[in-house]
């Protein structure tokens, strides 16, 4: 993950507008918001979905340091009054909190137009459709449209429904996609691509089922952002509706499902097998 991570890094400081071109301060919190910490799980999958699919990583760096431009605007955004009101993420003071409202909007903004920038002109025309792909997965059928249903449900009572539906777009459908791109980018037929497909739904609802989780059991500390918001906030989650055991189990059989899915593969997918195990292990 580290090495990964210093690929991804490396070419998202050339993407992005450098600090002391103008507009400086809104540059500036772009960078700051991008760099100040992360994973890099989306673009990883990205990557290693390639690979398994026998593409080059090359292909589709670019891309892949999309999907972290997409998730981090969602963050800034996700961070500020009007919706999560927080003022820590990754361990660092928010955007909004390190500049300003406006900035932090228009900052999430930038980001999001200049990843769309990106993506249409590092494609192949082969892949193009993949514009309207990650368009989907990012838009209201896909992570705006979970989080739309994310702050009406504060207002309902805990439901198995409410909180798939929920889970499934706001989370899960970005990673999906992410592992679509990837082996999308490496050629891959159209069963193997839905076969990637299944892998990247079934950890990305592990994922935010292990965040649900870790909500009630990290610090704010080990989280990087305050603990304990999603139960003060009346939040649709995994452990409101099914209790902590019992979500623990649903995330393992989760995870179970996505590694069966790549069996074809053999070893060339232990990258991605071992991904999946940590995204139920980790602390953070």
């Amino acid at each position: 993950m580290k090495s990964y991570r210093g690929v991804v890094d490396a070419e998202l400081d050339r993407m992005l507008p450098a600090a002391s071109s103008p507009p400086v301060r809104l540059h500036e919190a772009m960078r700051y918001s991008i760099f100040s910490g992360g994973k890099r799980l989306r673009p990883m999958l990205v990557l290693m979905a390639c690979e398994t699919c026998g593409g080059n990583i090359s292909d589709a760096l670019r891309p892949a340091c999309v999907f972290e431009m997409i998730h981090t605007y969602s963050l800034i955004h996700d961070d500020l009054p009007a919706m999560d009101n927080d003022d820590f993420r990754r361990g660092n003071p928010t955007c909004h909190k390190k500049y300003d409202e406006a900035t932090a909007i228009l900052a999430g903004d930038a980001l999001l137009t200049h990843a769309f920038e990106h993506l249409a002109v590092s494609l192949r025309p082969e892949h193009i459709l993949l514009i309207a792909e990650i368009a989907r997965a990012a838009g209201t059928p896909g992570m705006i449209g979970g989080q739309a249903a994310d702050v009406e449900g504060e207002k309902l009572a805990p439901s198995a429904g409410m909180v798939e539906f929920i889970h499934l777009r706001k989370t899960a459908a970005l990673i999906r996609q992410a592992v679509r791109t990837g082996a999308t980018i490496a050629g891959a037929d159209g069963a193997t691509i839905e076969r990637c497909t299944r892998y990247g739904e079934e950890i990305g609802v592990a994922f935010q089922i292990a965040d649900d989780i870790l909500d009630i059991e990290g610090t704010t500390e080990q989280l990087g952002k305050t603990a304990g918001k999603d139960t003060e906030a009346g939040k649709q989650t995994y452990p409101a509706v099914f209790g902590l055991a019992e979500s623990k189990k649903m995330a393992a059989a989760r995870i179970e499902q996505a590694v069966e899915a790549l069996e074809p593969f053999g070893d060339k997918a232990d990258l991605l097998r071992m991904l999946a195990k940590y995204i139920i292990d980790r602390k953070t």
